[in-house]
């Protein structure tokens, strides 16, 4: 059953109130004439033949659909907006005529079908581009048309935020195989009805029967009504869904987006299933001299044999680019007269056969490299050919200009250093000597005493081009690193050129500390906690989190976010989850305090406190306490929306843009169908069913 949303909700009271204030402002804002109030309504549908919710429509699937409107139209972004449900094999295809549109069947149809034409954002008007959102026409085959209708929210489990535009595939559970421990349904059965999300996660699935459906949510990048392991986010829920089992659930008009909103009564976390991938090597090229790489299109390919002809195998240093070492790195450790242009091989390793088996493999390999000379190359080596030239003319003895070393790294020449991050620095190839005897580090204090301190180069577990610079940085003075020319040099046989670099270190008193108090009535319960700045890049993690106090020092001023993760495997990871083994990712949730707030300010010198009960942040997610938490979200965006606009200042046309029906729109739309939402349903043939 659905019922509307009261308007008289404290929630969008207070943000209607508050945006409602900023527009009557801007409507009082007097502006020089402009030629008459911009359209900045949709177009109105005036006619639909045949009716929309028409039954007994013919299987041949050929007949034609004549929408018109008020007003002329454009099709706009058709392949990304427009998709049917159940899918055609051949799309509609869809013209334009006079005030209005043709939309030809061009399939044939199921019999006792309901089926619904989505048109999303697609249809607008010519001259303003106003888009009529949540267009759809529904018929059916049968005698009635099927009329259930679910809610839903769709996130991302590492991000914890809403993935928008995911398609809803909904299986019929009673024509699909039973599900026990393994689940291809995703992969070997046509969905019977589909829905999408709209940008803030929440969709509204249509046209459903009283039965039991498996569900499944599916990103869908590439536009083409298939899930591609690896690449599309996937979500799947664990148990069938019967819409008439589903409780009560509030819709209304987000007359900000332009699209109708929902409680959601179903719940995704989605991932990207890296899992259920065919193992095959996709790709192997030579970019550099000294460098191959070799592409994989599954994780942790298994190699049993690589060798070259001339190059003894160990000079061949591989380096994985990748987590799962799907993206491999090959630096031979020659020097470059000694590296043909052609470098030839064979590789053994294991490949997935037609039955889904890994078998091994016998790949040849052909790596081709030639040196292109660039155009600034060109002309620096035409300019020496030329002074040359010109010296001998006059019989003096030409010396070529000493060439800057191509060695390259990114040591920076100043930087400040969080000392209990280190240093962190990389190279273009992998070093083969570093001579610490030359290198140097000191500390100039304030009153000019020069001490040298000891410093280590520690390479990176993961990157053989990556290296920490640790020492014990101290606040106060400034650090001198000095490496002389030659003291390094990689596989190519190209060495530095003199490195000298300043440092400060952090000073505590100009950052915040975070101080949490993990409370869990399970003592052994492991998490992961990340400090993410304002726009949520992580800055911080601690792992291995159990309940006590954590502290997280040198937090920059500003605001920040807490992100946590359930560790249920305790391996100091989260691991994503995997839809043909039925695991569902790790959870994540951003931490809100009592009041809904999930940005937190810091300032320099300050310690911030802060309790995280993970009782409470981890508890089973109900429809209730999901609405809540995403009801305190917008909240939240919308204050900062008004700040933002506010901050902004009146903009031209803005009298014109929110003033009569759109004002009228945006109050009736914040509390349930009240203006705009009402004429929105009936133009577009009905946001829900009759």
């Amino acid at each position: 059953m659905i019922r509307l949303k009261n308007p008289i909700t404290l929630l969008r009271t207070a943000v209607a109130v508050l945006f409602a204030s900023a527009f009557l402002c801007r409507c009082a804002t007097i502006g020089s004439p402009t030629g008459g109030p911009k359209d900045s309504l949709p177009p109105v549908i005036v006619n639909l033949t045949p009716d929309n919710f028409s039954t007994n429509r013919p299987l041949t699937g050929h007949e034609r659909i004549v929408i018109e409107f008020d007003e002329y139209v454009q099709i706009k972004d058709q392949q990304k907006e427009f998709y049917t449900s159940p899918a055609m094999k051949k799309k509609p295809l869809i013209t334009l005529k006079g005030k209005g549109i043709v939309v030809q069947l061009r399939d044939t149809l199921e019999p006792n079908t309901t089926y619904a034409l989505n048109f999303g954002g697609s249809i607008r008007d010519n001259n303003e581009n106003n888009p009529l959102n949540a267009m759809r026409y529904v018929f059916s085959t049968g005698p009635e048309v099927d009329s259930m209708i679910v809610s839903g929210y769709t996130a991302d489990s590492y991000k914890a935020d809403s993935v928008s535009k995911s398609f809803i595939w909904f299986f019929a559970a009673d024509s699909v195989e039973q599900v026990i421990d393994h689940d291809s349904t995703i992969f070997k059965y046509k969905p019977d009805v589909i829905a999408r999300a709209e940008n803030n996660g929440i969709f509204i699935a249509q046209n459903l029967k009283p039965i039991p459906y498996r569900v499944y949510a599916v990103q869908d990048k590439n536009d083409n009504q298939m899930y591609e392991p690896g690449t599309d986010q996937v979500g799947f829920l664990s148990e069938a869904v019967n819409p008439a089992d589903q409780p009560d659930f509030a819709i209304w008009y987000d007359s900000l987006r332009l699209y109708p909103s929902a409680e959601p009564q179903l719940y995704f976390r989605m991932f990207t299933d890296r899992a259920f991938r065919r193992q095959v090597l996709q790709e192997s090229k030579r970019p550099l001299q000294h460098k191959a790489e070799l592409y994989f299109s599954a994780a942790h390919p298994e190699i049993s044999l690589l060798k070259f002809d001339s190059i003894p195998s160990d000079s061949i240093l591989i380096e994985p680019v990748t987590e799962g070492h799907d993206t491999l790195n090959l630096w031979f450790n020659m020097r470059p007269e000694a590296l043909p242009d052609t470098i030839k091989g064979e590789m053994i390793y294991f490949k997935h056969d037609t039955a889904n088996i890994l078998r091994p493999d016998t790949v040849e390999l052909k790596l081709a490299w030639r040196k292109i000379e660039s155009k600034e190359e060109e002309k620096e080596r035409e300019r020496i050919e030329r002074e040359r030239r010109k010296a001998e003319a006059a019989g003096e003895s030409y010396e070529e200009p000493k060439k800057p070393s191509p060695f390259k790294h990114t040591i920076p020449e100043k930087a400040d250093i969080n000392p209990e991050k280190h240093l962190s620095i990389e190279f273009d190839y992998p070093l083969i000597k570093i001579d610490s005897s030359r290198i140097l580090l000191t500390r100039t204090l304030e009153d000019g005493t020069v001490e040298d301190r000891t410093l280590h180069f520690v390479q990176d577990t993961f990157s053989m081009r990556r290296y920490e610079l640790r020492s014990d940085w101290e606040t106060g003075g400034t650090y001198t690193l000095t490496i002389p020319e030659g003291a390094l040099e990689n596989v190519a046989r190209e060495k530095n050129d003199s490195i000298v670099a300043t440092y400060t270190v952090y000073d505590p008193e100009k950052y915040a500390v975070l101080l949490i108090d993990v409370k869990s009535a399970d003592p052994e319960a492991t998490y992961i906690i990340q400090q993410l700045d304002q726009g949520g890049k992580m800055q911080q993690e601690k792992r291995d989190v159990k309940a006590g106090r954590v502290q997280f020092n040198y937090v920059p001023v500003g605001e920040i976010q807490i992100r946590v993760m359930e560790d249920k495997n305790r391996n100091g990871k989260w691991d994503t989850g995997n839809v043909v083994e039925l695991r569902q990712p790790e959870r994540t949730e951003l931490y809100a305090d009592e009041e809904g707030e999930t940005l937190f300010a810091t300032k320099a010198n300050w310690e911030i406190e802060l309790t995280i009960d993970m009782d409470r942040l981890f508890a089973p997610m109900t429809m209730k306490s999901l609405q809540q938490m995403l009801d305190e979200r917008e909240l939240r965006r919308l204050e900062r929306e008004f700040e933002k606009r506010v901050k902004e200042g009146p903009k031209r046309g803005d009298d014109h843009n929110h003033g009569g029906s759109g004002m009228g729109g945006f109050g009736g739309g914040m509390g349930g169908f009240g203006g705009g939402m009402g004429s929105t349903m009936n133009m577009t043939g009905g946001m829900f069913n009759r």
